[in-house]
């Protein structure tokens, strides 16, 4: 009798296959090309973080589902979108020009922002970045960070519609709209956190707890302290979990637990959902924070780089034609990391904040002396290609000082006592200053922690007697922004500073909520104001006209491609910085109050005004050419 033929069993089919039988050939032809190139990047990443094993397996599966489901999600403008970003992955890396604004504070509200597109065109923005938009605690809420709806849009700036409708004018205009990720923490009244008061232990396992104080002791150890004065401490104790969740930044913003890879898969498929209503970047914010080691900083893990990986190779899937940047406000040598260049290498964010670069200039302006800033750029290494850094003024936060702590111990500086005077300086402390600022976090006279104020209140608009005094307040400001937009791939101005717009009123100052001295830098738009830069002879256009030039050089020559390398140029004052931007392209910034020359070769020298600079030109025949002065 023949015998029984034994059936092997039918392979199980994949879910994110099955959903692929669904869709158009071509969607789903590029879908499957974009899974099989990203599928080696996150399982390795995924199995580094979470171990080797049949879950791992799993939450591939569901990663990858809900990233090709997204993907068929993406409407026809934004798959055309990513088709075209695929095919030129430099696109932002050419002449852009950054715009960062609360949107309440900028326009009202989101349908407000749409109305300001033409004023940002003007000034030859490509890229916007609003604030935190979506729904935030209430309450106190850390300027809209401590989020409590990753998806919905906070109903006093509008809806998912006019996100879409802003996203698509936006777009229409040659802009790209980021949105804020907070990817470390969540409020107090997200529904997560809801349900593990309520007592899920699902939900409970979504954040980091400790059970007793001991253990709260033993992680504070080794834990810095963001907030010393409003928000002392890492952890807060939680009555009716009978534990204590962790908080890094604020009580109110509980810190999520990325050792439950549920959690990863809910963020990250939050995440590339919001793409779909066509924000084109992320401010990924807190990313140093997401996992946490007993013994150590719990900050810059390696596991952190693995999720972040992971991350990008799942918006390669689903979204390719949207920007990850990292928040990540660290020493200049612990940046490169987030762009990939660790010991692990790989694709990783597109952008990061170069905060070194931003805290130097302004210790430069201070003390009139470039070393510091120097050292910065010494330390700055060529980021990979497709990669930029985000160099800047002023945001919405602090100036910290402690960034530079590496460069001013290189320098001789052991106790830090150049960051110190620095922060005296700009908070208006020392009999020579012209700032107007004020310390943050700390009301120790012998710790440097931050300083708050906008730029032209640092810079001495806001104190100047007479039209010397402000005009060489504006000098300073233009400067400052000359740099940022010499150096980086991506500058980013601050929603005012293009105006020299002054600090946060008294009158709204205590309408706000909250004790957070940060609001000091916070202010309304002001129309009257803006209306001045059509004005000749006001500051207002001064500023305005001079970014406008800058911009549009930035788009003009192909020295500022981001691929393009800045290197430091031998000056003999310590006022000076000089720079060369790749071959033919070399600027100088003087940080003195005193005109100077500078020789640029044996014979050739030239004038720079008090706190001046100049952007020159290599012609074919070897001659320079003034761009800007």
């Amino acid at each position: 009798m023949p015998e029984k033929s034994v059936q092997a069993p039918t392979p199980q089919v994949s879910a994110w296959r099955k959903a692929l039988t669904h869709a158009s050939p071509d969607r789903a032809d590029e879908l499957a090309k974009r899974v099989a190139k990203q599928l080696p990047t996150l399982q390795n990443r995924l199995s580094r973080t979470y171990g080797e094993g049949v879950h791992v397996e799993e939450l591939t599966e569901q990663l990858l589902k809900a990233a090709v489901d997204i993907a068929l999600q993406r409407s026809q403008d934004l798959w055309d979108l990513d088709l075209f970003r695929q095919a030129q992955p430099h696109w932002h890396q050419q002449g852009a020009v950054g715009y960062t604004a609360y949107a309440d504070h900028f326009a009202g509200n989101l349908r407000g922002v749409v109305e300001r597109i033409d004023y940002l065109k003007s000034l030859g923005v490509t890229y916007l970045h609003l604030l935190p938009f979506f729904k935030a605690a209430e309450g106190p809420n850390d300027g809209g960070f401590a989020v409590a709806n990753f998806e919905l849009v906070e109903p006093r700036l509008g809806t998912q519609t006019d996100l879409q409708f802003l996203t698509e004018s936006l777009r229409g205009a040659g802009i790209s709209l980021c949105s804020d990720f907070v990817l470390n923490h969540v409020a107090h009244d997200h529904e997560w956190a809801v349900q593990a008061r309520n007592g899920n232990p699902d939900f409970q396992n979504f954040f980091c707890l400790a059970h007793s104080q001991d253990e709260v002791d033993a992680w504070e150890k080794n834990l810095p302290q963001i907030f010393p004065d409003t928000a002392p401490g890492n952890f807060t104790y939680q009555p009716s979990l009978k534990a204590w969740t962790w908080t890094t930044f604020y009580p109110y913003q509980w810190d999520l637990n990325y050792a439950n890879p549920k959690v990863f898969l809910e963020v990250v498929s939050a995440m590339m959902r919001v793409a779909n209503l066509g924000v084109e970047a992320f401010r990924l914010d807190s990313t140093g924070f997401l996992w946490k080691r007993q013994g150590t900083n719990c900050q810059n893990q390696p596991e952190v780089h693995w999720l972040l990986q992971a991350m990008r190779a799942l918006m390669e899937i689903a979204c390719p034609g949207v920007l990850m940047k990292a928040e990540a406000i660290m020493p200049t040598h612990q940046l490169p990391p987030y762009f990939g260049m660790g010991e692990t290498p790989g694709p990783e964010c597109h952008l990061a904040y170069h905060s070194s670069m931003m805290a130097a200039s302004w210790v430069a302006l201070a003390e009139e002396n470039v070393s510091i800033l120097n050292a910065v750029i010494e330390k700055t290494p060529a980021v990979p290609t497709g990669s930029s850094w985000l160099t800047y003024v002023r945001c919405h936060d602090d100036i910290g000082w402690n960034v530079l702590k590496p460069e001013v111990e290189s320098l001789g500086d052991a106790q830090h006592q150049r960051l110190l005077q620095a922060s005296h300086f700009f908070a208006g402390l020392t009999t020579n200053s012209y700032a107007q600022g004020a310390s943050f976090q700390t009301t120790d006279l012998k710790t440097a922690h931050g300083t708050n104020g906008m730029a032209s209140a640092l810079v001495g608009m806001s104190s100047a007697s007479n039209a010397d005094e402000l005009h060489t307040a504006v000098d300073r400001l233009i400067l400052l922004q000359s740099l940022s937009f010499f150096t980086g791939g991506l500058p980013l101005l601050y929603m005012g500073d293009e105006l020299g717009l002054g600090n946060t009123s008294d009158e709204i100052l205590l309408a706000r909520q909250g004790p957070d001295g940060r609001e000091l830098h916070r202010p309304v738009w002001q129309e009257a104001h803006a209306q001045l830069r059509n004005q000749k002879g006001t500051v207002q256009h001064r500023i305005f006209s001079t970014l406008q030039s800058l911009a549009q050089l930035r788009q003009q020559l192909d020295a500022f491609h981001n691929d393009t390398s800045v290197t430091l140029m031998k000056t003999e004052l310590a006022t000076v910085l000089g720079l060369q931007r790749g071959r033919d392209l070399t600027g100088l910034f003087n940080f003195s109050k005193q005109a100077v020359t500078q020789e640029l070769a044996p014979g050739q020298t030239i004038a720079l005004k008090p706190f001046g600079f100049v952007w020159l030109q290599t012609n074919a025949d070897k001659t320079l050419r003034i761009l800007i002065d």
